[in-house]
């Protein structure tokens, strides 16, 4: 009997592979929820337009669009931690507001208007999908580091 190991099919090599496509799937998932985001915020901007106080919803709406699309380019091209921070800031504090405003009548404070909207419409529904995959992409970036080629 040889004392020496065999190589095995799940090594580190196969599991280094696995693992960058892995990354690399919740990197494409996390952009396109981002990149929905932004085209539906966009989209529904001008609708919203007249709710206002110092700043419109649609205002809102565009500064949102304008933040989720930069995260999908940071997510995709930059590929480091403080563009992966920035795209799951973005998709969670979108999603929270999202169900806060549909859930919760805050009312009016400071220069937000009044965004409470208790329906649930199709591009609502589609946005939270969207922003919810992005979260969980982004945290999976977040938590599953590659490491680095230095250490061995």
């Amino acid at each position: 009997m040889s004392a020496q190991p065999t190589a095995s099919p799940a090594g580190p090599a196969h599991r280094g592979r696995v693992g960058h496509y892995l990354r690399g799937l919740a990197r494409l998932l996390a952009a396109a929820g981002l990149a929905l985001d932004a085209y539906y915020h966009a989209d529904l901007a001008p609708q919203y337009d007249a709710i206002s106080a110092d700043i419109s919803q649609g205002d809102l709406f565009r500064i949102e669009a304008g933040f989720a699309a930069l995260a999908a380019l940071l997510v995709l091209v930059w590929r480091r931690i403080p563009g992966d921070l920035f795209a799951w800031s973005v998709a969670a504090g979108g999603l929270a507001l999202l169900l806060i405003y549909r859930y919760v009548d805050v009312g009016a404070w400071g220069p937000f208007p009044n965004m409470y909207e208790p329906d649930w419409f199709w591009e609502k529904r589609a946005t939270v999908v969207a922003q919810a995959v992005a979260v969980v992409a982004t945290v999976y970036l977040l938590l599953f580091r590659p490491r680095s080629r230095r250490s061995h």
